[in-house]
């Protein structure tokens, strides 16, 4: 009973984390082509770059709830340093 109770929760929520946002440590690039296809593959449609104290900031929409998303990637490692909801 255990077992197939817990197949059955990993199995329906199997498609919701394939469209989890990004997260802190996640290496998307340092291109706007590379960032926006590896954010693209993360649920997060970008709108626009643009600097914000010394990081690149994506401003990106959830494609899963439609949210606007602030994502904050270090120019020099390609890697995500915050993910924040936009006011």
């Amino acid at each position: 009973m255990t077992r197939t109770f817990i197949l059955s929760m990993a199995l329906a929520t199997a498609p919701f984390a394939a469209m989890a946002l990004p997260v802190v440590g996640d290496i998307v690039g340092t291109s706007p082509e590379a960032a926006t296809a590896a954010l693209k593959d993360k649920g997060c449609e970008v709108k626009e770059f643009e600097p914000e104290d010394g990081k690149i900031e994506a401003k990106c929409t959830d494609t899963a709830t439609g949210d606007e998303v602030e994502v904050y990637i270090d120019p020099k490692t390609g890697a995500v340093a915050e993910v924040k909801l936009e006011d």
